[in-house]
């Protein structure tokens, strides 16, 4: 039987504002407010609310059947705790049905999967306690900033407990092969890698409205029967794209949300199911190992990073950025951290692209990629000298590798001592319950004792022995006739 992987990624970017050379050293705030906050209230009234309610409509009227999966990025649950918690809680109520899977992803939306291991996994790790707050569970499945995937990452995120991936389907990597299969890493092979059907997906995303596509109009009943066509050994398809394809990149007008209402009655009629991401881990075996050695993801033509590493630009302040990786785990100062999760969402240097896209490009304030990145190298020149005040660049890369060993074997001990301590005081509270139990039916069992008890008679006087004689002899003495 065939089943669908519906999924949907939130992510909010963070707008930097115009930041000149002589800002540097004097002006440590780098965001555009005003800009974040219309963005977000604009996205949420026009897409999210909107699609959530669809989505919800659905869920109830389908209950037990579809199923939808989601992931957010932690920067864009930050924006929304701010500017439109309305999105949060309506998440939430859908969680309730018990038909909605949430999945991890890096806390900045950035791409410290490609430079710095330790940075990449304490951002999963800080996103997934993120989505446990507010859902109640940890993710399972990895869903990597633009589906982002090679076996190295792969194999780190077998590494960090996770049982599945989602990434691309691209051509290039897949050759022969069908998307429609389970596969797993070739260096973790307990790792399953669902790969996203590129038309299906973008057939929604990107050319829905689009009234010069051949496939215009699209209607429910044709797309769920091109599914029910594939063939019958083909089980898994997954649609997968940004929530925001629902309302802001194909306008509501256009009718997309009937359309996607429509899936699961047509899914039923033609013996199709809605899985999530862990219930496909669980329940599919993999066909075997995908070889993928260079990084792909879902964007642009090439399926691959430079989008975000394609020119000298890019480069240059990318790994300026991640140069400082190490330094400000060490710092954990609140202030950087926050500047650090905002600098490395991957939008920043999307917008230096100087590549030909497809997908237009938004480019914020920039005029163009050179623009861009000279605002984002002040910015970073400013950042960097902040960290370099906590951890100046005269201390060599060894010596910090030697602190930072240093503190995490420190961190391990504290954590195994806080353990243990906390295991020594639930056995004094266990001990403590018992002797207060045991005190507690001692002093029962004496209570009635002491006032039932009679009182003690006061022993008789002991007589001489002469007296007693005397009585004997009296007793045995005749009576007088």
């Amino acid at each position: 039987m065939k089943t669908i992987c519906l999924y949907f990624e939130i992510h909010q970017n963070i707008q930097l504002k115009r930041y000149r050379f002589f800002d540097i050293g004097t002006d440590h705030y780098y965001y555009d407010d005003y800009e974040d906050e219309r963005l977000i209230t604009d996205v949420a009234n026009r897409s999210y609310m909107p699609a959530l309610e669809a989505l919800g409509e659905m869920l109830k009227e389908h209950p037990g059947f579809f199923k939808v999966a989601f992931s957010l990025s932690g920067v864009g649950m930050e924006q929304l705790e701010i500017h439109a918690p309305q999105v949060l809680e309506k998440l939430q109520e859908l969680n309730q049905t018990g038909c909605v899977e949430f999945l991890a992803e890096p806390y900045s939306h950035g791409l410290a999967s490609l430079a710095n291991e330790e940075s990449f996994a304490k951002e999963v790790k800080r996103q997934c306690q993120k989505m446990k707050e507010y859902f109640g569970k940890e993710p399972k499945v990895l869903r990597n900033s633009s589906l982002i995937y090679s076996d190295d990452i792969g194999a780190q995120a077998a590494q960090m407990g996770f049982k599945g991936m989602l990434t691309e389907g691209a051509r290039h990597v897949l050759g022969w092969k069908s998307p429609h299969y389970v596969y797993n890493c070739a260096l973790a092979p307990n790792l399953k890698l669902l790969l996203r059907d590129v038309n299906l997906s973008d057939d929604i995303s990107l050319r829905f409205s689009n009234v010069d596509w051949e496939g215009y109009p699209l209607f429910a009943d044709n797309y769920v029967d091109r599914i029910a066509n594939f063939p019958g050994e083909e089980h898994v398809v997954n649609i997968f794209m940004e929530l925001s394809a629902l309302g802001v990149a194909q306008p509501l007008s256009s009718n997309i949300l009937d359309f996607l209402k429509a899936l699961p009655e047509c899914a039923k009629q033609r013996g199709l199911t809605f899985s999530t991401p862990s219930e496909i881990c669980e329940t599919m075996p993999s066909v075997g190992a995908l070889d993928v050695p260079d990084t792909l993801s879902w964007t642009d033509e090439e399926r691959d990073v430079s989008s975000w590493l394609g020119n000298p630009m890019q480069r240059e302040a990318f790994n300026k950025l991640y140069s400082v990786a190490d330094r400000v785990r060490i710092a954990d100062d609140p202030r950087i951290n926050q500047d650090w999760d905002y600098l490395q969402a991957s939008n920043n240097f999307r917008q230096m692209t100087t590549k030909p896209s497809q997908v237009g490009i938004d480019r914020g304030i920039y005029a163009s990629p050179f623009d861009a990145f000279t605002n984002y190298m002040n910015i970073l020149g400013d950042f960097i000298a902040r960290v370099n005040s906590l951890y100046p660049e005269s201390v060599d890369n060894d010596e910090l590798a030697s602190l930072l060993t240093t503190i995490k074997n420190q961190d391990e001990e504290i954590e195994m001592k806080n353990k243990e301590i906390t295991r020594l005081q639930t056995k004094i509270e266990k001990i403590e319950a018992a002797e207060e139990k045991l005190r507690a039916k001692l002093e029962k069992t004496k209570a009635p004792k002491a006032e039932t008890a009679p009182k003690a008679k006061k022993p008789a006087a002991k007589k001489p022995k002469s007296a007693e004689v005397n009585e004997e002899a009296k007793e045995t003495e005749p009576k007088k006739a």
